[in-house]
């Protein structure tokens, strides 16, 4: 007797499709799995068996031969059980074949029969609606997840007995629904706000520039200078999500299990901010069994590492691919995982070890030392980031001006509308924002009249540029024209994002004159 049904198994944040398929035969008895299987799937034979004893099924003593196919992936995770009980019930004949059609099964079981909650299920749905399937069993607790994919019929059931009862009498009443776009509307109350910072007015600026592009940022001064603390409140100007950003998004929570409790998705955009003892892989994903790193969790929102010059020089220099593709790529033995990873890098750094440089009346680090610290700062990872801005020790009288400043909420809306732009003016391409202008697409976008050629020209030669910070000055004078709701990047836009290339020189460049 022969039974099968359908699964899908995760890789990476995508899945695949899975055949489970059951053999119960004469001989002696023996329940035997193949497929290329972690020890975790191994193990469900014994949860399998012990389910539907509880369930009121005894297993035939028989010669039970499970496959997972396709053979030639490696199967992993806690989601085969129940498909491996329904294909055993298929087979022995208590299920008829017909009752399992056009429907994928995923669950975890229990001892005692209970369908328990997996991890991953949006990418799962989502690669079983591609396949053209429609309907879906999986746990109760994973319904409203998997309901957020739309057009697919999604049952929420608690048990093995549950499911049995569904398969031989379908009713709607196990059918979950949910409109994702309602869940994106509620919004949560901000505890942080940008008109708490006192001055520091050119790096509120580029903090806009860079929210409204999704353009890098690096963030030099002394301590106790507000960086910090302008970082923790760049997430209350960043852009709404939309829905398929924040599917994308919490897709990747799902398959880390981190998307919070009893919210199918993730509504604002992630600002991650891991210490500066994080290892490579704890940075962009890895492992024997590969998981998403902070670059992937940080996807379309913020990652911010304070104190950038003491991360490890090997988990700086692993970002720099992942930073140019907005990808993460993780290879090993048996395949490949990719990751999203296209996130605003935010970094913030003191200018020397005692943090005071270029102040001699307080700094009393040498050149060499000087030069020892900036120099933990590759070239080419300072070529990927595209504004780099200066925030000085903040003076007692702008401590105590009596004045209002701005508010997230009056910064966000001017965000709002540079990004409603940019949606309008690459609808027809597969990007969204200025940063991810490719060379083709800036020919067409970035255009500059004679006098801003000409001062580029002469930026270019005087600076010595490279061809990614050349690119990255145009991208970013695209946002501050868009910002001011302007098509023509004028040679003041081109000005203003040139000053946040040159801040780079006063000090790593100064520094290395100095010495010399």
């Amino acid at each position: 007797m022969f039974g099968k049904v359908n699964c899908i198994a995760a890789a990476g944040i995508d899945g695949y499709l899975v055949q489970v398929e059951a053999d119960v035969a004469n001989g002696l008895p023996s329940f035997d799995m193949v497929g290329f299987l972690a020890s975790e799937v191994r193990e469900a034979k014994e949860r399998v068996r012990t389910a539907l004893r509880n369930s009121g099924y005894q297993m035939p003593p028989s010669r039970i031969t499970i496959n997972l196919s396709p053979a030639d992936r490696r199967k992993q995770g806690n989601l085969f059980d129940l498909p491996i009980a329904i294909a055993i019930l298929v087979a022995v004949g208590i299920i008829p074949q017909d009752y399992t059609k056009s429907t994928v099964f995923i669950g975890e079981l229990g001892l005692d029969g209970q369908i328990r909650p997996v991890h991953g299920m949006l990418s799962l749905i989502s690669k079983g609606k591609k396949e053209g399937i429609k309907r879906y069993i999986v746990p109760i607790q994973n319904a409203r997840e998997a309901a957020v994919i739309q057009e697919v019929e999604i049952y929420g059931l608690k048990s093995l007995r549950e499911t049995i009862q569904f398969l031989e009498s379908p009713s709607k009443e196990y059918q979950v629904n949910v409109n994702p776009e309602d869940y994106l509307k509620v919004q949560e109350e901000e505890n942080m706000d940008f008109s708490e910072i006192s001055g520091q007015a050119i790096v509120k600026r580029a903090a806009e520039i860079a929210v409204a592009g999704m353009h890098n940022m690096l963030i030099i001064g002394p301590p106790g200078s507000g960086k910090s603390m302008l970082a923790k409140r760049i997430p209350t100007i960043l852009p709404a999500l939309t829905l398929e950003e924040s599917i994308e998004i919490s897709k990747i929570y799902s398959i880390c299990g981190m998307l919070p409790e009893g919210e199918p998705l993730i509504r604002k955009r992630p600002f991650r901010s891991p210490h500066h003892t994080a290892s490579p892989s704890s940075l962009i994903g890895g492992g024997i069994f590969p998981r998403p790193g902070e670059m992937s969790l940080a996807d379309k929102g913020v990652l911010f590492l304070d104190e950038l010059p003491e991360f490890q020089n090997t988990t700086l220099e692993v970002m720099r691919q992942p930073m140019e593709d907005r990808k993460v790529v993780i290879s090993r033995v048996y395949g490949s995982d990719t990751y999203p990873a296209d996130c605003l890098l935010l970094a913030a750094m003191n200018p020397c070890s005692c943090g005071y440089y270029p102040d001699r009346s307080i700094c009393r680090c040498s050149m060499k030392q000087i030069q020892q610290y900036l120099g933990r700062i590759s070239q080419p990872l300072l070529d990927r980031i595209d504004i780099c801005v200066e925030s000085p020790r903040v003076v007692y009288e702008e401590l105590h001006k009596k004045q209002t400043n701005e508010t997230s909420a009056q910064i966000r809306s001017r965000v709002e509308k540079a990004v409603q732009i940019q949606k309008l003016r690459y609808k027809n391409e597969s990007i969204l924002f200025n940063s991810q202008l490719s060379g083709k697409q800036m020919e067409h976008y970035c255009k500059l009249g004679t006098d801003g050629e000409e001062l580029l020209r002469h930026v270019f030669n005087q600076m010595r540029l490279s061809v990614r910070a050349y690119d990255r000055i145009l991208k970013v004078a695209r946002t501050i024209a868009d910002l001011e709701e302007v098509e023509t990047i004028t040679t003041e836009h081109l000005a203003e994002a040139i000053t946040y290339r040159s801040l780079e020189q006063k000090f790593w460049d100064y520094g290395r004159q100095k010495e010399e």
